[in-house]
């Protein structure tokens, strides 16, 4: 199997995406792309995708298409992908919003551990996923490099939202908007505004995604 270019909404800074654990995504959220391929696509492992050649020198985000850190994904998949990215010389992304399952494996300085944060409250959308603040915990006692995503951003409070990155203290922050036309209850162009100025403040690197133009001007 071959690694797949990153391309798309995907982070610019990633090189490649390799996906293993593939299908449904067992959070459920209502705005998740996965969800174009309706039930007919359930979650499954990809044994052969174990027989790629990761390279080196690769800046790859592992399961890009799917949390495969979920509560119900088999820990022994997750195991697997992990052990297999070890044999290669690159750099790993990692993203999930059960982040409580890092601590589950072994994972060296390879791997950058990031935490999709969208909001401070809790929506319907969000589907079967723990909440953020559950989310902000589970990241303060890791030791690797960290990140969080705050994709697709939602409405928040602002101090709340402040304090769930302060107790992640992450390496930096990325903020992108809803791409799928999916109606979520989005901030305003000043709230953004307010945000991304205080996370500033707090010395916080900032990466802002190109999809935020619909919501913000500047």
């Amino acid at each position: 199997m071959a690694l797949n270019k990153s391309k798309g909404n995907m982070y610019e800074f990633v090189t490649h995406t390799w996906n293993v654990i593939k299908g449904e995504c067992y959070h459920d959220c209502e705005y998740c792309y996965m969800k174009r391929w309706g039930k007919l696509n359930p979650i499954r492992f990809d044994e052969k995708e174990l027989k790629t050649d990761l390279g080196c020198g690769n800046f790859i985000f592992v399961g890009s298409s799917n949390d495969m850190f979920a509560d119900g994904v088999p820990y022994q998949w997750i195991s697997q992908v992990i052990e297999h990215c070890k044999k290669f010389d690159n750099r790993y992304l990692l993203q999930t919003k059960a982040p409580d399952a890092y601590q589950d494996f072994n994972l060296n300085e390879k791997f950058i551990l990031g935490v999709t944060i969208e909001t401070n409250r809790v929506y319907p959308q969000m589907g079967k996923t723990p909440s953020p603040a559950a989310r902000a915990m589970a990241m303060s006692s890791l030791t690797n490099r960290k990140f969080i995503t705050i994709e697709p951003i939602m409405d928040f409070d602002l101090n709340a939202m402040l304090e769930l990155v302060d107790i992640v203290k992450p390496d930096w922050v990325n903020i992108g908007a809803d791409t799928g036309n999916n109606s979520l209850p989005e901030p305003s162009e000043a709230k953004i505004n307010e945000l991304i100025e205080s996370l500033s403040l707090h010395s916080t690197k900032i990466e802002i995604k190109k999809n935020m133009k619909r919501l913000r001007s500047l």
